[in-house]
């Protein structure tokens, strides 16, 4: 028998992203000659959204001219004053040009953070449900991952208390999400204040993950930097979601007071020279996006206003199902009560077989203890969505475990 030589290290198994592995059955199901209706990505170009043309003018012009080679590690410098301008327009004027990195997405901008900060051992808040990334990358760094839960009977919102009851001795780091990936909430200034004050007095590093900033159901958005006197804060950010543009791969941190994070800085500056640098040439949409029109922002809103309309009140129209209304991004966390139901994996699978509806599953996003979820996308199109919750009201009605 042939002998195997090359293993994967064993904490790859736990290094699990939801959101595309339920997508392999989608394809299977697909390959089947079906129709699947896809509620679970929240790529907006996968839509009938489209990249503003100012910004795909600005990395055109780019590349034509010949930028096309290596960027400094920390990424461009009109890039990254573009970033800075816009931080202090905003309320934060201490963070500068020096204070800004350009990443391959926010996702390299989570990785490089977190792996400047955590030694094995180490914890790091995440909200749960939240983003799985968060979690992948602290299994990756033999981490310890810790929930704490926001309140959905309080529309999502975190509780500090709750919060600082999950603080010990080996908490490094909080992450705050606002608005939220996967419940769509959005946080109110004394939300943020409690939370951002348990980090001071707790002496921990804030990753702020503001990428649905722009994308608000009315209301405003409150930046935590401009809440985060004496917290060591990293905003994190970057043109994906409002700017259309998610393939180019164009995100950011910034440190918004350099002066309780300089070793760290110089931390992550390490990182990033070792990889080289984020994708060269689409940061020149950076300062174009930041301070140029801001109309397809209006746009998509207006597009997407009606569908989570629709979303709530289709859901919360059927027995065993309910939805807080998101105010922000473009996600919603429906809870599910039904009877017999012990995995929502399974729930949205048996949903993907029999009506070619995808969700996400709530577990792999995290949810509290003893209570099941799924995360609709409501990108589609209302015709779209109307169809995929008229399949789902169907499943529910003949619903047995």
């Amino acid at each position: 028998m042939q002998r195997q030589v090359f293993r994967p290290a064993p904490h790859i198994e736990n290094v699990r992203y939801a959101i595309r592995n339920i997508a392999v059955e989608a394809a299977r199901v697909e390959a089947e000659g079906k129709r699947v209706l896809y509620c679970n990505i929240g790529d907006p170009l996968r839509f009938d959204f489209a990249t503003p043309p100012h910004l795909v003018e600005a990395v055109e012009r780019a590349m034509r001219d010949g930028k096309n080679g290596y960027a400094p590690s920390a990424g461009l410098l009109a890039a990254r004053t573009a970033v800075a301008n816009d931080a202090v327009k905003r309320g934060m004027s201490q963070v500068t040009p020096g204070d800004v990195f350009i990443t391959a997405g926010v996702s390299e901008a989570i990785d490089l953070v977190l792996t400047a900060t955590l030694e094995p051992g180490d914890e790091v808040l995440l909200p749960c449900p939240g983003y799985p990334l968060y979690d992948a990358i602290a299994a990756r760094l033999h981490a310890k991952a810790v929930a704490y839960h926001p309140d959905e009977a309080n529309g999502w919102q975190p509780d500090a208390r709750e919060l600082e009851s999950r603080i010990t001795s080996k908490t490094r780091a909080l992450v705050i999400c606002n608005p939220n990936n996967p419940t769509g909430a959005t946080y109110s200034s004394q939300t943020l204040a409690a939370l951002l004050d348990v980090a001071r007095r707790h002496q921990l590093l804030v990753l702020a993950d503001e990428i649905y900033d722009r994308l608000l159901y009315g209301g405003t958005h409150v930046p935590m930097g401009t809440l985060a006197e004496g917290v060591a804060l990293v905003m994190l950010n970057g043109l994906s979601k409002a700017y259309l543009c998610p393939g180019w791969r164009v995100g950011w941190l910034a440190f918004v007071n350099p002066n309780l994070t300089r070793d760290l800085a110089r931390a992550v500056q390490r990182l990033a020279d070792a990889r080289l640098c984020g994708p060269a040439p689409v940061q020149h949409a950076v300062e174009p996006a930041l301070f140029g029109s801001q109309a397809h922002i209006a746009a998509a809103m207006a597009k997407l206003l009606p569908r989570r309309d629709l979303m709530v009140k289709r859901l919360n129209a059927i027995r065993g199902v309910s939805v807080v209304a998101p105010s922000g991004a473009f996600y919603a966390m429906p809870r599910l009560e039904l009877p017999g139901l012990q995995s929502d994996e399974q729930f949205v699978l048996k949903l993907l077989r029999e009506e070619q509806v995808l969700f996400v599953h709530g577990e792999g996003f995290g949810q509290k203890p003893g209570t099941h979820h799924f995360r609709v996308v409501f990108l589609p199109p209302l015709e779209v969505l109307d169809e995929a919750f008229a399949r789902f009201e169907r499943f529910v009605a003949r619903w047995a475990p």
